[in-house]
C-alpha cells in the first residue's frame, strides 16, 4: 500500500509542476487539446446516457432498474472518458513528450537537450508510432470489456473490469511520454510498470480521479503527464517493487 500511496500522491503533484516558470508555454497545446475533447465526451454524455441504458437493460430486468442503471450509467461513463483521453492523447503526444522532458529536466537540474536532443520531425513520428502501439495493445483488451458489458448479468461486474482496465492504461499512457524521451519502447514500459507494478496503479488511480472531476479532468492530461515523469525520475533511484 505504501507504494501505491507514493504513486497515487506524485500523480496531484503534477498541479504544482504545471504551473512553474518554464513549464507553463509547454502546458497550453496539452490542454486546449484535453479542453476540446472532454467538452465533446460531455456532451455526449449528457445527449446519449438515457438512450444507452435503455439499450443495454435487458426488459426481464427492468424491475432492477433502480439498482442496475448507476452500473450502467459508470460503464458508459468510463468508456466515453476513457475513448476520448485516448483520442487527446494521441493527438497531443508530441506536445506531451516535449512536457515531460522540460519537467525532467527541472526536477533533475539537466538541460532539456540532454533529455530529448530529437528534432521536432522525429518525435512527431515516434510520438505517434509509439500512441499506435498502445493503441493496439487497448484494443486487445477493450474488445473482451465490450463484450462483458453486453452480457446480461455478467455485465454487473463490468464497472470494476473497466476501473482496474482503465486505471492501468492511465499508467501506461502516461508513464510512456518520460521513459521514451530515453529511448524506451512500449514493450520496455509495460516491464518497467509491472517491476513497479502498484506505484503504476497508484499513478493510474489519482489521474482516473483527475479525469472524472468536472472542471479538473481539463488538467487531467497535463497534470498525468508532469505527475508520471516525477514518479519516474524518483524511481529510477529507487530498487524495483518485487
Amino acid at each position: 500500500m505504501i507504494n501505491y500511496l507514493i504513486g497515487f500522491s506524485e500523480c496531484f503533484s503534477g498541479f504544482g509542476l504545471i504551473f512553474l516558470p518554464g513549464i507553463r508555454r509547454f502546458v497550453i497545446i496539452p490542454l486546449l487539446i484535453n479542453i476540446s475533447l472532454f467538452t465533446g465526451a460531455i456532451y455526449l454524455l449528457s445527449q446519449k446516457m438515457d438512450e444507452w441504458i435503455q439499450s443495454l437493460l435487458p426488459s426481464w430486468l427492468s424491475w432492477l432498474e433502480w439498482l442496475i442503471w448507476p452500473l450502467f450509467a459508470t460503464t458508459a461513463l468510463l468508456f466515453v472518458f476513457y475513448s476520448f483521453t485516448l483520442i487527446a492523447n494521441l493527438i497531443a503526444a508530441p506536445f506531451n513528450s516535449l512536457l515531460a522532458a522540460r519537467v525532467e529536466a527541472h526536477l533533475s537540474g539537466k538541460p532539456i537537450e540532454d533529455i530529448n536532443t530529437e528534432k521536432l520531425w522525429k518525435l512527431v513520428i515516434r510520438s505517434f508510432a509509439s500512441e499506435i502501439h498502445k493503441l493496439l495493445y487497448f484494443l486487445m483488451w477493450l474488445i473482451p470489456l465490450i463484450i462483458l458489458t453486453l452480457i446480461p448479468g455478467l455485465n454487473l461486474i463490468a464497472p470494476f473490469a473497466w476501473f482496474i482496465f482503465t486505471t492501468w492504461s492511465f499508467s501506461l499512457e502516461y508513464m510512456d511520454y518520460p521513459l521514451s524521451n530515453h529511448g524506451l519502447l512500449f514493450k520496455d514500459i509495460r516491464q518497467y510498470n509491472r517491476q513497479h507494478r502498484m506505484r503504476a496503479l497508484g499513478l493510474g488511480s489519482g489521474i482516473f480521479i483527475i479525469t472524472s472531476v468536472p472542471v479538473l479532468n481539463f488538467l487531467a492530461m497535463p497534470v498525468a503527464v508532469a505527475g508520471a515523469t516525477k514518479l519516474t525520475t524518483q524511481t529510477k533511484k529507487e530498487p524495483s517493487e518485487i
